[in-house]
C-alpha cells in the first residue's frame, strides 16, 4: 500500500458545523440590513407625491389671494363667507381642514391636508412703506409627515 494513496483516501472535504452557522449568521445580518434599508425606502415612497400635492395646494391659495385686490373695494372689511372675499386681508386667519376650491367647496381627494392662510403688514421690502405691503404665508401640512410653508409679498403699488 502507497503511503500517498491512504493519505487520500483519509483526507474530508467540506464544511464543520461551526463554520456552517458562522456563514448562516453573516448572511441573516446582511439580509436583515438589506430588508431595513428597503423598508424605510418603501414607507416614504409617497412623499414627493404629498409635498408636490402640499405644493400645489399651497400655490393655488397663494395665486387665489394675491389676484384679490390690495384694498378692501366694496369698503366692508372682514367678510364671512370664502366666496365674498374680495380682498388680500380677508383670507388672515383662514382654517381649511382639507383643500377647498376658491368658493369654500371641499375637495374630496385631498381631505387629509389642512391649510392656514397668515396675511400680515411687513416692512420687509427696500423702499416701499409698511403700510403698502401685506405678507402671505400659507401652511399646508399632512398629518405630521408634511409641513409646506409658501410666503408672498402683496403691494399696494
Amino acid at each position: 500500500m502507497n503511503f500517498a494513496n491512504s493519505k487520500l483516501c483519509t483526507s474530508q472535504t467540506g464544511a464543520t458545523l461551526v463554520e456552517l452557522l458562522l456563514s448562516i449568521v453573516i448572511v441573516a445580518i446582511a439580509a436583515s440590513a438589506v430588508l431595513g434599508v428597503l423598508s424605510t425606502t418603501n414607507a416614504s415612497s409617497a412623499d414627493p407625491m404629498l409635498r408636490h400635492q402640499a405644493a400645489s395646494i399651497a400655490e393655488a391659495y397663494l395665486e387665489e389671494i394675491l389676484l384679490k385686490s390690495f384694498d378692501d373695494p366694496d369698503g366692508v372689511d372682514g367678510e364671512v363667507a370664502r366666496v365674498d372675499f374680495d380682498d388680500v386681508d380677508d383670507y388672515d386667519g383662514l382654517l381649511d381642514a382639507g383643500a377647498r376650491d376658491q368658493f369654500g367647496n371641499p375637495i374630496a381627494a385631498l381631505s387629509d391636508y389642512s391649510v392656514s392662510v397668515s396675511v400680515s403688514s411687513s416692512a420687509a421690502l427696500p423702499g416701499v412703506p409698511a403700510a403698502d405691503v401685506l405678507r402671505v404665508d400659507i401652511n399646508v401640512a399632512w398629518q405630521s409627515r408634511i409641513d409646506f410653508i409658501v410666503s408672498s409679498y402683496r403691494t399696494r403699488l
